[in-house]
């Protein structure tokens, strides 16, 4: 098969397109013909400083496409369906394997792209909200990254759960502009304006009940310091790839909280697992978006991942093979 591999860790050059061994069935997983691959932003952070389990290495979470093999183990799928997966690695390729476990049925009729996109960022925004962020309707949420996958599955998911106030940051006023069909109230763009003195201003110094923060580094400080009385932050990710310098005592006064969130330690779990698979579904009936800002090949997987580290994509960006 044709993937998209590295030998070494690095900027989006490091991208061969190269014949690899096809993957092997496990008796408890499945083989799958990948149709789209969403491009997460996990992808790019291991290609810059992962490790690489493989050699060469396959990157990728989260791919969508046909079942063409399946485990004698395995009882829930069957050859010829579509599904969209998630693992460690992978999906940078024409067909991989994965555990049965980390699969999900794509509904009759579903566009196989759309369905590619939904599990880590809309399971991951859905836990940031109300898993750990345990928002309520009524209180104030703040998207940090507003134009990301799990920003744009948050921004929709905390409007859809009644928050009285969605606020977002983003690089660029045409990036926001973008956001405010799905539910934004409020945007902020960070590269012209200071957050937390925009949150206060527009909460009138309420602040933010809960924050979902995919950035990390300096911008998770300024998150702390826009919460609200009793306020959560979620953090999920490192984006930002900075380190993260963040002063605990500026949470006491307020008692705030923060809860580091990673979808991967439940995801085998009947909870990540159904609710996952209700986003799904979600999203087919049209009560979600999914947003698809630009496809590439799988051949041109190294423009992909500059494309997206230029901070210009509003939603995913695709590989397709």
């Amino acid at each position: 098969m044709k993937a998209a591999v590295y030998y070494e860790n690095g900027g989006p050059e490091v991208f061969r397109y190269e014949d690899v061994p096809d993957p092997e069935c496990h008796r408890k997983g499945i083989i799958v013909r990948v149709e789209a691959v969403s491009i997460e932003g996990g992808d790019t952070l291991n290609r810059f400083r992962g490790q690489l389990v493989t050699r060469p290495h396959i990157v990728g979470y989260q791919a969508a496409g046909e079942v063409v093999q399946v485990g004698e183990e395995v009882e829930t799928i069957r050859v010829g369906q579509k599904v969209v997966t998630t693992g460690s690695h992978g999906s940078h390729a024409e067909l991989r394997a994965v555990p049965a476990r980390t699969a999900w049925v794509i509904p009759d009729g579903m566009d196989v792209k759309q369905a590619a996109c939904i599990p880590v960022p809309f399971g991951t925004a859905d836990d940031c909200l109300f898993e750990f962020g345990r928002m309520k309707k009524g209180e104030i949420v703040l998207v940090q990254a507003g134009a990301s996958g799990v920003g744009v599955a948050a921004i929709q998911l905390a409007a859809r759960a009644g928050a009285s106030m969605v606020l977002a940051t983003a690089s660029s006023d045409e990036r926001l502009e973008r956001l405010k069909p799905l539910g934004l109230t409020h945007g902020i763009n960070y590269q012209r304006d200071n957050v937390v003195q925009e949150v206060m201003r527009l909460t009138d110094k309420h602040g933010a009940d809960v924050i979902v923060d995919s950035v990390g580094g300096p911008t998770l400080q300024s998150s702390i310091l826009s919460l609200a009385y009793r306020g959560r932050v979620s953090m999920v990710g490192q984006a930002g790839r900075e380190p993260m310098k963040v002063d605990v005592g500026t949470m006491m006064g307020g008692n705030r909280s923060l809860s580091g969130v990673f979808l991967g330690a439940e995801i085998n779990t009947d909870r990540v697992h159904d609710n996952i698979q209700r986003l799904i579904g979600d999203v087919h009936r049209g009560e979600l978006k999914v947003l698809i800002d630009r496809e590439f090949s799988l051949a041109d997987a190294a423009e992909a991942h500059r494309y997206i580290e230029s901070r210009q994509a509003v939603g995913r960006v695709l590989l397709i093979p």
